[in-house]
């Protein structure tokens, strides 16, 4: 009897950290989701640009402290294959263009060696990992990023003149394709070591290229026919060169993975702005875009996995603008929105830094603002709701986006003016009908509703620019 009742004890105390052992995977109850230490994994967060391990002046175990205490929940993390120089994009302080660069590669003379591993670099990012692990904080791993242009391909420890290694590129759009000379093995060679570095770790996804259409790009259709020019008006994705080289990386990441304890979730990054797809690249587990549409998750929604708005950002420093971004895009049944925040720099790993020359934005207001979005998610059953284009049948003076679980929960946002009314699709009942304001989560107002047909016609408070109503049933 006390040997049971110990077994039991054992086995209550232990139970938490089997299940945090467990990596992040999509939640079986819903594919548009994720499931991380035994409970649904809402991503909704704001992380610096993808230096934080590269980067050695900065300090990763600050920056962390402050994602954790301020409650953002994921990071994106570049692995030095690729890095920027100061001032490039437009960014005055850019982590990802380090002053003490670290590599994954040792560099003697100048020059890196791509057949031999840095043991100071993995030290430093098992670190990082196993830190926002304690901290219940994800990284996404993106293992390879596009060149964008010759002042890139200029630092670049795969450029010729940048190793030892004698690597033959032809030309650097070259570099993520499978005809890219002597690289393709010292690819394979890098995404397995960290394949095996990382993989006792739960937090971890890997993606396998950042923007993969800025180097091999197939233009397509215009977000605005009206608008001249190509960027930001065109939704472009990546090439089929691209995509089989994509292939053969999950393909690595998969077999490496295979005799090994855990698997790993795998991202790909698609497209920008939106996309009908017409395929899931192979082994892909999430599809992630940049400067995301509703449109990228309602088109894409019967793919059944989830959709990542993975990257913001040329929409200047206000927060509102950001803050509607990713309330949009959450209501229309996205599963992941990660901010790309400036106000992390070197010494400002607070994320406090007011950046005047940045093509985005990104403030402690700012992700207080996202916590609000994620925590009022949380207090709804997202797993059994699904988009709702045709709940909000008018609301004059603003669009709207929308969740519902018919019959018995429903969550709209509205951007634009309020003080009117909205006409909503919805059954018989009574409900509770509450409004918050999304910059601070004040309740602007809040009724029980008895509803015998027809569309519900509910008041709007007075808002401008946006507002948030849950309605549930309440018998």
């Amino acid at each position: 009897m006390k040997h049971s009742i110990f077994l039991a004890a054992l086995c209550a105390v232990l139970a938490p950290c089997a299940r945090a052992a467990e990596p992040i995977r999509v939640h079986p109850g819903n594919p548009h989701y994720l499931l991380w230490q035994g409970k649904p994994f809402l991503v909704v967060t704001s992380g610096e640009h993808y230096g934080a391990v590269l980067n050695g002046d900065f300090d990763w175990r600050r920056y962390l402290a402050t994602l954790a205490r301020e409650g953002m929940n994921y990071t994106r993390l570049f692995t030095g294959t690729y890095r920027e120089t100061p001032g490039d994009f437009g960014i005055e302080r850019n982590t990802l263009a380090p002053v003490r660069f670290i590599a994954p590669w040792p560099q003697r003379d100048g020059k890196f060696d791509l057949e031999t591993w840095n043991p100071g670099y993995f030290e430093r990012l098992k670190a990082f990992v196993a830190e926002a692990e304690k901290l219940g904080i994800a990284v996404e791993i993106t293992l390879f990023c596009s060149t964008y242009g010759a002042k890139q391909w200029s630092v670049s420890p795969f450029n010729p003149s940048n190793n030892s290694n004698a690597t033959e590129v032809k030309d650097w759009k070259f570099l993520h394709t499978l005809d890219n000379g002597k690289i393709l093995p010292m690819q394979e060679k890098l995404v397995r070591k960290f394949v095996r570095e990382l993989n006792s770790y739960s937090n971890v996804i890997f993606e396998i290229q950042n923007e993969p259409w800025a180097d091999r790009t197939v233009t397509g259709e215009p977000v605005n026919p009206y608008a001249m020019g190509r960027w930001p008006n065109t939704a472009d994705c990546a090439d089929q060169a691209s995509l089989r080289w994509q292939e053969r990386v999950a393909e690595w990441i998969r077999s490496e993975e295979s005799p090994l304890p855990k698997r790993h979730l795998i991202a790909w990054n698609a497209c920008n702005f939106r996309a009908p797809l017409r395929s899931i690249l192979k082994n892909a587990d999430i599809v992630n875009f940049h400067y995301t549409y509703p449109e990228a998750v309602w088109w894409n929604y019967e793919w059944n996995l989830p959709i990542s708005y993975d990257e913001t950002g040329f929409l200047g420093a206000r927060d509102e603008s950001y803050r509607r971004q990713a309330w949009r895009f959450m209501l229309s049944g996205g599963g992941l929105f990660n901010h790309l925040d400036y106000s992390f720099s070197v010494g400002r790993e607070d994320g406090t830094d007011s950046q005047a020359k940045s093509p985005g934005g990104g403030s402690p207001a700012l992700r207080r603002q996202f916590r609000i979005l994620r925590e009022w998610l949380e207090s709804l059953p997202l797993l059994s709701m699904k988009p709702a284009r045709e709940l909000v049948r008018h609301a004059p003076g603003a669009e709207a986006v929308a969740l519902a679980k018919p019959g018995e929960a429903y969550a709209v946002y509205l951007t634009g003016e309020g003080g009117a009314h909205i006409l909503l699709d919805v059954p018989p009942g009574a409900y509770r009908a509450q409004w918050i304001r999304p910059e601070d989560g004040a309740v602007l107002a809040s009724e029980t509703v008895e509803h015998a047909a027809g569309f519900l016609r509910l008041p709007t408070p007075a808002f401008r620019p946006d507002a948030a109503l849950k309605l549930v049933r309440a018998r």
